[in-house]
């Protein structure tokens, strides 16, 4: 018993103390002098000796990374807490860096992916033809977007704090309409010169350039098999200097679509994470403006209307094509926080998870839907669906949790057969590769679906398009997204579809879109291009109405 109470009054002393110390504590640190750092402190701080170094070497890193390598403004001066701050800026700015140019290098390895994938599902004697294309539009593009686009698409955008804030990127171009400012594109960073010879717009550069590159080769695939080289090119031209840029920067250079959460109060307004509509959508859809010019391949459909399959050359190809693609995609998607240190970019991590979902969804619900329906599973079509789930989740990846991006992507392979067969059996448009279905048909569903599925749970430094908060689709209690959303897809059917017509139309008067049936029906390796993919393939030289074998590879029958 005795034990028992000498317990107790040991516990009641204890909380008695601690009770004290709670409160004592707290007045004791209000009475303490503050403590002021200055730059003698730093002084004391040593760094390993070189010397030391240099006999044994570092292997436990213990002494690489230290004081000494944070760079000193003024020698004589020595290290300032100006110095120690200025460092810690300029690593956070770096990592952003770095992270952005290693995702933009990824983007550009797609386009071995599309080359692949695209070739593949076209026919061996125009493989050649087909691999130029998606070779060229890299060099067409990059000038064309050299010259003018960029400058279009992002010449306003400043600032941008992840990138240390792109300052000489300052000048948009603006309309007043309804008493609110409207941006319409940029003005600076015109051959890159000037004030835009700066760092930070360097990268910039690289990013949206490989996206603009993707933009460009969609339109390849859809067009393959019948279209003039020289047509090619120019048709890549405008689109890399004009279309693309002009949606691009409605959507991401603080253009009008952007504006539409500050001006008109529809949630963040338009919202395109790392874009279904800018790339994917405006892609897709300027294939389906020139691809109705350019008429179907012969062959393609019978008297009745009826569509008939024309098989491509190399399925493993695509496949393979497909896996680069979506090895790619995780420097698409996750490189579109344009870095990994500050402003909630740490969800890199979400966003390419939720990239291989949708990926994954994807091409299983393609995959099952073409088995039940034809009772075989195609390997073209899986594809297509692992590509069409990509395409979808590209615009709400960084906006939405891993089961919305489970059925993001499951619909997206549904859709995008459903798309194929919609194309081949009523307007009748010829798409050899499914271009229209994957990037057009399904980068609309991607910028549809932010609107719906948008979780709120991003923070991307506090606000999205200037309007505070995460964005929040019609699931979680915003309307006005959807409706942003919407609006973003009326402009790129309407508006960017026409623009893409037009200047198609143009090309088609000046140079002519199509090859002649005669080439068209032997292949268009020899006669566009003066050499066949696979020389083992051969054909008459006469049948192109070449003049002697030196001008052509010898071809069999």
């Amino acid at each position: 018993m005795k034990n028992r109470t000498k317990g107790c009054k040991a516990l009641l002393a204890l909380w008695a103390m601690t009770g004290f110390l709670g409160l004592a504590l707290p007045l004791m640190a209000a009475d303490a002098p503050a403590v002021t750092l200055t730059d003698k402190d730093l002084t004391g701080i040593s760094a390993p000796k070189t010397d030391d170094i240099a006999a044994k070497g570092d292997p436990g890193a213990e002494m690489t990374g230290t004081v000494a390598d944070v760079a000193v403004a003024d020698a004589k001066k020595g290290l300032t807490l100006a110095d120690m701050a200025n460092q810690i800026g300029q690593n956070k700015v770096a990592i952003n860096f770095v992270w952005t140019l290693i995702c933009g290098f990824l983007v550009m390895f797609m386009q071995y992916g599309f080359a692949a994938v695209e070739t593949g599902l076209i026919r061996a004697k125009n493989a050649n033809h087909t691999i130029m294309m998606n070779f060229m539009v890299y060099g067409l593009g990059l000038f064309a977007y050299w010259v003018c686009g960029f400058a279009i698409q992002m010449g306003g955008v400043a600032p941008v704090a992840n990138l240390g804030g792109l300052y000489p990127l300052n000048s948009e171009y603006t309309a007043t309409l309804f008493g609110k400012s409207w941006g319409l594109f940029g003005t600076k960073g015109y051959f890159l010169s000037g004030s835009t010879y700066d760092v930070g717009v360097m990268v910039m550069f690289l990013f949206q350039m490989v996206f603009m590159d993707t933009t460009t080769t969609i339109v390849t695939g859809t067009c393959a098999e019948r279209w003039k080289f020289a047509a090619f090119c120019a048709s890549t031209i405008p689109l890399a200097a004009i279309t693309y840029p002009l949606f691009g920067n409605w959507a991401w250079g603080c253009g009008w679509l952007s504006a539409l959460g500050t001006n008109f109060g529809l949630g963040h307004g338009y919202c395109d994470f790392a874009g279904s509509g800018v790339v994917h959508s405006v892609g897709g859809i300027t294939a389906l403006a020139v691809g109705m010019q350019l008429g179907p391949r012969i062959g393609k459909f019978n008297r009745d209307g009826s569509p008939n399959v024309i098989p491509g050359h190399d399925l493993t190809m695509v496949l393979l094509g497909c896996f680069v693609l979506a090895f790619g995609w995780f420097g698409f998607n996750p490189g579109s926080t344009l870095g990994a240190s500050g402003n909630g970019a740490l969800r890199i991590g979400s966003i390419a998870v939720n990239t291989m979902i949708a990926g994954m969804t994807g091409s299983f619900a393609a995959l099952l839907y073409m088995w039940i329906r034809y009772g075989k599973p195609d390997a073209s079509m899986a594809g297509n669906g692992l590509l069409a789930g990509l395409v979808a989740i590209t615009a709400p990846s960084g906006f939405v949790n891993p089961l919305a991006s489970a059925i993001i992507g499951w619909i997206a392979g549904i859709l995008v057969c459903l798309a194929v067969e919609f194309f081949d059996r009523v307007p009748k448009v010829d798409d050899p590769v499914g271009a229209i279905s994957v990037h057009g048909v399904n980068g609309l569903w991607g910028v549809i679906s932010v609107g719906l599925f948008a979780d709120g749970r991003s923070n991307y430094g506090g606000s999205w398009n200037g309007v505070a908060g995460g964005v929040k689709g019609l699931f979680y209690g915003d309307a006005g997204q959807l409706v942003a959303q919407l609006i973003g897809v009326a402009t790129l059917v309407g508006v960017i579809f026409a623009l893409s017509f037009i200047f198609n139309w143009i090309i088609d008067v000046v140079v002519g879109h199509r090859v002649s049936a005669k080439v068209e029906m032997a292949g268009l390796d020899i006669p566009e291009m003066g050499a066949l993919a696979y020389p083992d393939f051969q054909l008459k030289a006469s049948d192109y109405g070449t003049p002697s074998q030196s001008a052509a590879p010898a071809s069999v029958k």
